[in-house]
């Protein structure tokens, strides 16, 4: 180095050895603040859980059995298992206390009445990697009998059209649709 940069060279390093003096205490005395002011809140927060503790604390609600449908009094059910970002799946039961087929699987929310029974989504599985796989089933209350109709791989289905003894349903997966013909 020639004389003119180790003068600027000196004079650099004084600079920033004053800097780091003059700025190392009040950095060091932010950190013991913070770190005072964690306690402090840790030490409130534990006092307040004591506290708490001395009064009731809510349990988690466990599901209840409710109406599933306005349209059908009949069957009631219990949330089993709800899908992130998805669909529901609930244990289904008799309202009047008449042990059934039902009660053996799990279905889905969606039930319309028909005039031979009410049509059911009935999970196949309940594991959310392999969903939607459900059978669309035909449940006949005066004879407590499920009868499976058709697999269907999606949750947006519909009945489209009856005919005597011929259902239509279309679905649509939101990128491809078809329909189905079901003979009872």
């Amino acid at each position: 180095m020639n004389k003119i940069q180790l003068i600027f060279h000196h004079i650099f390093r004084f600079i920033w050895n004053v800097i780091f003096i003059v700025s190392y205490p009040i950095l060091a005395t932010f950190g013991l603040v913070f770190i005072g002011l964690t306690y402090l809140f840790s030490g409130v927060s534990k006092l307040l859980t004591r506290i708490k503790t001395n009064e009731s604390i809510k349990e988690i609600n466990t599901p209840e059995w409710e109406q599933i449908s306005k349209e059908i009094d009949l069957i009631e059910g219990k949330l089993f298992k709800q899908i992130m970002f998805g669909p529901s799946c609930y244990q289904m039961r008799r309202k009047d206390g008449v042990p059934s087929v039902l009660e053996e699987h799990y279905f889905g929310r969606k039930i319309r009445v028909i005039e031979e029974g009410f049509l059911m989504e009935r999970w196949n599985t309940v594991d959310a990697k392999k969903l939607p796989d459900f059978d669309v089933c035909l449940y006949q209350p005066d004879e407590d009998r499920l009868t499976s109709l058709t697999n269907i791989k999606c949750f947006d289905w519909h009945l489209a059209e009856k005919e005597e003894n011929k259902l239509y349903f279309k679905w649509f997966d939101g990128t491809q649709g078809g329909e189905v013909k079901v003979a009872l």
